[in-house]
């Protein structure tokens, strides 16, 4: 096998990060797969680029652009998804800068499964996602679900201008509304089908704890109060009075979940299982909501 093919050059990749210790939760899992991405990028490559592809020779001038890439993914610790300025998500690709986060959540999955049992597709017509950030999940919802409008809300003006660049690249002005808000606020008195959320759920003490590449990530995105349940437990009240009858809250917790188990010892809260990895995410029906609300 040619050491100036693509293999070889991913391995190497892969290899020089690995001993580097840099952290890979920002779109990938492991060195290997970033190396993949990072090829894709300077290759003009389609992300999951077939098998053969590694055969492929890679001229002197790819090479220096790929290690001018990965010498500064090595050096920042920066996330590649900020160097390149894009990212993927439920199949399709976004601008992002450092003003919103890196869109990883698996989320993902049931946006493009769908949401049975907990709600039928012909229920489903009015979505909204709060804390939009990048506008990634309004967007897949609005293409993966062709009858959905979706309302995309976030506190930041900087991460809506992201999300507005990201609706229009997908042609989705006429279906994705942004909108500033500080959770559901700015929507109160709409009734939605579908609400989702992946909120800052980080606990203000394990901020310290996080890999340096957190650190370029907005803290607005990520911290949420002692126990990482700050704007959750704002939220579920909101969605009391926003849901439909058969209206369902999705949200991603992450290493809060516990401590909203704990909150939430006398409902009953489902958590969802993932195919493709990752955990922390509840559903609450709107009745589980109002009565999480009337408790206050």
């Amino acid at each position: 096998m040619s050491d100036n093919n693509l293999a070889a050059l991913v391995r190497a990749a892969a290899h020089r990060m690995e001993v580097a210790g840099l952290h890979f939760g920002h779109g990938t899992d492991n060195a290997l797969d970033e190396a993949c991405w990072m090829a894709a990028h300077v290759l003009r490559l389609a992300p999951d680029f077939p098998p053969e592809t590694f055969d492929q020779a890679v001229d002197a001038a790819e090479r220096s652009r790929f290690e001018r890439l990965l010498a500064e993914r090595i050096t920042t610790r920066k996330p590649l998804a900020y160097l390149i300025g894009e990212a993927w998500f439920a199949g399709l690709k976004f601008r992002v800068d450092a003003s919103v986060l890196v869109p990883r959540s698996p989320l993902a999955e049931p946006i493009v499964a769908g949401f049975e049992p907990w709600l039928a597709e012909d229920r489903l017509r009015r979505a909204a996602d709060v804390g939009t950030g990048s506008g990634c999940i309004a967007i897949a919802l609005a293409h993966h679900h062709r009858q959905l409008r979706v309302d995309a809300l976030d506190v930041s003006p900087a991460a809506l201008a992201i999300a507005e660049c990201n609706v229009r690249d997908h042609g989705l002005a006429e279906r994705v509304r942004l909108q500033q808000s500080d959770l559901l606020e700015a929507v109160a008195g709409q009734r939605y089908d579908l609400i989702m959320a992946n909120p800052p759920y980080v606990p203000e003490s394990s901020m310290a704890e996080l890999p340096a590449e957190y650190a370029w990530e907005p803290a607005l995105g990520l911290v949420a109060g002692s126990d990482g349940l700050d704007l959750v437990r704002r939220l579920i009240v909101q969605a009391a009075a926003c849901l439909a009858p058969h209206g369902v809250l999705i949200c991603e917790v992450g290493e809060a979940a516990a401590a909203l188990d704990a909150w939430l010892a006398d409902e009953p809260v489902t958590w969802l299982e993932f195919a493709h990895g990752g955990d922390g995410v509840f559903l609450l029906d709107r009745d589980g909501c109002r009565r999480v609300a009337a408790r206050r």
